[in-house]
């Protein structure tokens, strides 16, 4: 009896062994701020005469796995010029200058808060096309608020969340904190340096998961 019981005993530390070895190790969610992110475009409508050129110059890339900007082809998750933002995935809306895509990314604004927001809705989820980007762009539309004449101040909208499907099919979520240089409290689309990008960002590293 002795010798049974004893070799259940090492049956089971074996096997509680072995579960532990089997644990997948989830890694923890990255909570970061991104200041001063330079996005800048070649024409638009001149403020001064009110004519129009064909918008054009260099989609800035970012990559969430990465925590920065990049230059890769392939391995980017959105990318910015001027008040316009793209995903890696989905078809080009033929701008000039547009990155081809490679990857699945896709994205959606939900409303809340970066504390609120702790789940992606999967089916919220779009892709850029040919006829509009996912992230709609005008003022009121998509991430910010426009303040015409004689203001001229481009606002994040309060309470617009960026939610994210990543090029290699992971998850992130974002809130734009300001449009012009060093985030000024007060900007002055006069005198603030406009086009620069600070945001927080919360990348999850684990396949599959889609919480944050």
């Amino acid at each position: 009896m002795r010798t049974t019981t004893t070799y259940l005993t090492l049956f089971l530390l074996i096997l509680s062994s072995c579960s532990k070895d089997n644990e997948v190790q989830l890694m923890d969610v990255v909570s970061e701020r991104y200041d001063n992110l330079y996005a800048p475009q070649s024409g638009g409508v001149d403020p001064r005469t009110g004519q129009f050129t064909p918008i054009s110059g260099e989609f800035i890339k970012f990559s969430f796995s990465l925590g920065q900007i990049t230059t890769s082809d392939t391995d980017w998750d959105l990318a910015f010029r001027g008040t316009s933002i793209i995903v890696n995935g989905g078809e080009s809306l033929g701008t000039i200058d547009e990155p081809v895509r490679t990857g699945n990314a896709a994205v959606y604004i939900a409303t809340g808060t970066m504390m609120s927001v702790t789940e992606v809705n999967l089916q919220q989820l779009s892709q850029d096309s040919s006829v509009g980007y996912a992230i709609a762009e005008g003022g009121g539309n998509g991430w910010y608020t426009y303040q015409g004449p004689p203001v001229n101040l481009i606002t994040p909208t309060p309470g617009k969340i960026l939610v994210f499907r990543t090029n290699d099919g992971k998850y992130a979520k974002m809130e734009i904190l300001s449009y012009y240089k060093d985030a000024p409290e007060n900007p002055d689309a006069y005198t603030s340096e406009s086009r620069y990008y600070t945001f927080n960002y919360q990348y999850q590293p684990n396949e599959g998961i889609t919480v944050f």
